[in-house]
């Protein structure tokens, strides 16, 4: 935890009238390798606020003629994640007191040494950190998705996954290209996780899973009255992702009235909310994911060029499951074990049969059809083996299925019938009720299937 408190780099906001304050405060800030604006009025300060994203503000109780008091709930209100340490002198305790009753974070007395600003700062470096890991434990416990290590033995997927590293030390925009469920947001949130950025805000925006008049306010954000139920101001995921990485995903199906807004930014890092004059900045790195042909839809119009042109500057492809055969078996055991976990049960793995299977099918869902047929077959199992019975009929090979009057003989059909209703029963009392024998009788047909 101290290690990455130490490493952790935030945008800081000083408001106080001195001009020694300002400068020392800043000098200092930036030593320790953060972001600082420095500004000596309320006014300035809002104005700040408004155009950029801060994780920290040192405000001053006595700015001139006005008060830091009527400061700090302007500054919150803009920005309600902001941590604002006040500065006061040792005659105004009190009125430190109230400022924190009013929501600042902590305070420092004048005048203050270098070591007490430092304890100030690594306290609000530890509630960041822990709001950040509180905000993904509850992303991943909403997706409840096992961990996706990336061990391949496909060329295709070692160079996607050493380009992928390869950019984690910039800034640069990535698209990453491939078709759906081949594991585009499981990368992207990695190249996050590689990149100096890990510390900060990870965003996730679904193109088409947003209705066209509510995306523009879901990126940018909007302010009161904007339009119909706005009832209050909203930052927008590129304000919530300050410092962090904002993926985009299926941006083909980003509709053309937003896309000029988009490539704005991409080139200027600036923007403004739905109903706000207001010109604003951050610093967010943009990931693109597609599983369509962005040039055909160049080419028909439905995407913009140049925005195209700016989004690919990194791409990378990654290749679907079917051509990813070797990686078929290990994906599905480390899936196996997680949903096992999941079910408070242990398996020993999968039969060859059931193996062969999984290898020869041609996943047209990829990553994300394989993980439902292994949960699937976790949940019916009810032995320590995933057997060929366990898994859909669409997998199988077609001599692998029967049906009554098929042209084969009795014993293959009882076998399959058996493999079946013990698949999907919770014991072996309930099998042979359904199957009309006694237990003994179930017993030595297991036996003699080497069931």
């Amino acid at each position: 935890m101290r290690e990455l408190i130490a490493n952790l780099s935030l945008n800081i906001l000083v408001v106080d009238d001195e001009v020694n304050i300002r400068k020392t405060l800043t000098v200092y800030l930036e030593t320790e390798g953060h972001k600082v604006i420095a500004v000596s009025n309320s006014q300035d300060a809002v104005t700040e606020v408004l155009r950029r994203s801060f994780e920290v503000a040192f405000v001053d109780l006595r700015l001139g003629t006005t008060s830091g008091l009527d400061l700090i709930p302007k500054l919150q209100a803009i920005t309600p994640w902001l941590k604002i340490i006040v500065i006061t002198a040792y005659a105004s305790i009190d009125t430190a007191v109230e400022a924190m009753r009013r929501g600042a974070t902590d305070y420092i007395p004048k005048p203050f040494t270098p070591s007490q600003v430092k304890l100030a700062v690594q306290k609000v470096a530890e509630v960041c950190l822990l709001e950040q890991k509180i905000a993904t434990l509850k992303e991943d416990l909403g997706r409840l998705n096992p961990e996706i290590d990336f061990s391949t033995d496909s060329p295709a997927m070692q160079h996607a996954l050493s380009l992928a590293r390869q950019v984690t030390t910039s800034d640069v925009t990535i698209l990453l290209r491939g078709e759906s469920g081949t594991g585009k947001t499981v990368l992207a949130r990695m190249i996050h996780v590689w990149s100096k950025r890990a510390l900060k805000p990870f965003g996730n925006v679904s193109c088409p899973s947003i209705p066209v008049e509510l995306l523009e306010s879901e990126l940018f954000g909007h302010v009161k009255g904007a339009f119909t139920g706005a009832v209050h101001d909203s930052p927008g995921r590129i304000a919530a992702c300050e410092g962090g990485t904002l993926l985009l995903d299926e941006i083909g199906d980003l509709p053309l009235s937003i896309q000029p807004k988009l490539l704005r930014f991409l080139q200027d890092h600036e923007y403004e909310r739905i109903g706000d004059c207001v010109t604003r900045k951050a610093d967010v790195r943009v990931i693109a994911a597609t599983n369509i042909d962005l040039e055909k839809a160049v080419r028909d119009g439905r995407f913009r060029e140049d925005l195209f042109y700016r989004l690919n500057v990194i791409q990378i492809e990654i290749p679907p499951l079917r051509e990813r055969q070797d990686d078929v078996a290990p994906l599905a055991e480390r899936l196996l074990q997680f949903f096992g976990g999941t079910n408070h049960r242990h398996f020993l793995g999968f039969t060859k049969e059931a193996l062969q299977a999984l290898r020869n099918y041609t996943w047209p869902g990829n990553i994300r059809e394989l993980r439902n047929v292994v949960e699937r077959a976790a949940i019916i199992c009810h032995s320590d083996r995933i057997g060929i019975e366990h898994l859909p009929e669409t997998l199988l090979p077609r001599e692998a299925i029967l049906h009554i009057g098929d042209l084969v003989n009795l014993e293959k059909i009882e076998e399959q019938h058996i493999r079946r209703v013990l698949a999907t029963t919770k014991s072996l009392q309930e099998a042979a009720d359904i199957l009309g024998i006694d237990q003994a009788t179930l017993w030595r047909r297991r036996k003699q299937y080497g069931i």
